[in-house]
């Protein structure tokens, strides 16, 4: 019985065409728009040389530590290399002005009582420039302290300290692997696709409901118990939505080229778990709700679409948002578990919140099942 039933609604699945598509060719269509979107978005981050002009003057053509200083780390050849930060030009001050108000230069330098930064607007090259200037205006004004106390300092050694400064700071990585915000989006659409196989499991609630289908009432006047029935038609909606995510993660690895890390088993653990989740939301929502599909499809789509938001589809902030407002909501959110335990896998060197995040949503999956049970187990019928 169990391999007739299953192979039946295996074949009725496989034939529904709206559903097939919404679970299997829409999450690919919207991951390559998301590639399309977010493919640039590494590259722009990249740093760029930036341009500053210096007015000449006797003062700085005197100073020549500072020359000395801003020519180790300028681009004054034409051949930029990783230690360059700035392209410095050497102008008058009216040219200076002329380029800063052309956006050819992010700001200009000019003696005036010392070292002053004139720029035309704030951001991130301008806050470059001025903590640079303040280093070096803090690190001489210390130099000139120590020497006014300690005329022999310059013998002693000062020179060589200030070129070889001393970090007492490691650098440790948080993961194995460099944070990547974009990949989330792409983690996310694969946890809204796990939970769209609640239509899955709502179709099958459906099946076997007879105030709601011929079949469910055709279903309810045969000696097989009609939960066995089910059961075997969820092994059914189960493996057709394994194998949809299964086609998806082989679309995102090969073709987008998405890492998902190297811990295949576990991955495919992640979308077994999150599949049985999905499917087991659909079939609670079916059987707690007691109108009619259409009320039960927009019940679980606008569910499953405020659960992908809260994880941080459309906007990967929200993610933290909610975990810094609301941490329950992150934890009762099965689209967050699904995502979190991809990026667990991708970044973090231990499986604490790998394993955290699965155990949760095992839980959730005997919950929706549980209440699915009782639920359907106390409906009777007047007549068929």
């Amino acid at each position: 019985m169990f391999s007739h039933i299953f192979v039946n609604r295996l074949k009725c699945i496989i034939r529904d065409k709206e559903m097939m598509f919404w679970t299997l060719l829409f999450p690919i269509l919207l991951a390559t728009l998301f590639n399309m979107a977010f493919s640039n978005l590494s590259s722009n981050e990249k740093f760029d040389i930036i341009n500053i002009a210096v007015v000449d003057s006797d003062q700085y053509q005197n100073d020549i530590y500072f020359k000395n200083i801003l020519s180790s780390i300028s681009d004054s050849d034409e051949i930029a290399n990783s230690d360059d930060m700035f392209k410095v030009n050497t102008t008058t001050k009216e040219q200076a002005d002329d380029l800063l108000k052309n956006n050819k230069v992010s700001g200009y330098l000019t003696y005036d009582n010392g070292i002053k930064l004139v720029v035309k607007e704030s951001g991130l090259n301008q806050t470059i420039i001025k903590s640079f200037l303040d280093d070096y205006i803090v690190t001489s004004s210390a130099v000139n302290t120590i020497i006014s106390n300690n005329p022999n300092a310059m013998n002693e050694g000062l020179l060589t300290d200030l070129e070889n400064r001393q970090n007492y700071l490691n650098d440790v990585p948080a993961g194995k692997a460099n944070p990547d915000t974009t990949l989330n989006y792409f983690y996310t659409l694969i946890a809204m696709c796990c939970l769209y196989g609640g239509f899955m499991g709502m179709k099958e609630i459906t099946a076997i409901q007879a105030n709601l289908s011929a079949q469910g009432a055709r279903i309810n006047l045969v000696p097989t118990h009609k939960l066995k029935i089910f059961g075997y038609s969820l092994c059914a909606a189960t493996a057709i939505q394994f194998l949809s995510i299964l086609v998806v993660m082989a679309y995102l690895s090969f073709v987008l080229k998405i890492d998902f890390g190297k811990q295949t088993g576990l991955i495919l653990l992640t979308c077994l778990v999150g599949c049985f989740t999905g499917v087991s939301f659909g079939t609670f929502i079916g059987a707690v709700i007691k109108k009619g599909e259409g009320i039960k499809t927009a019940v679980l789509i606008s569910s499953t679409m405020a659960l992908a938001f809260l994880s941080g589809m459309m906007m990967a902030e929200m993610k933290y948002i909610v975990m810094e407002s609301a941490p329950i909501m992150a934890y009762l959110n099965p689209a967050n578990l699904i995502t979190d335990a991809f990026y667990s896998l991708y970044f973090f060197d231990s499986y604490n919140r790998f394993f955290l995040n699965i155990g949760l949503l095992i839980g959730f999956t005997i919950i929706f099942y549980s209440l699915t049970y009782i639920t359907l187990r106390r409906q009777k019928y007047a007549s068929i």
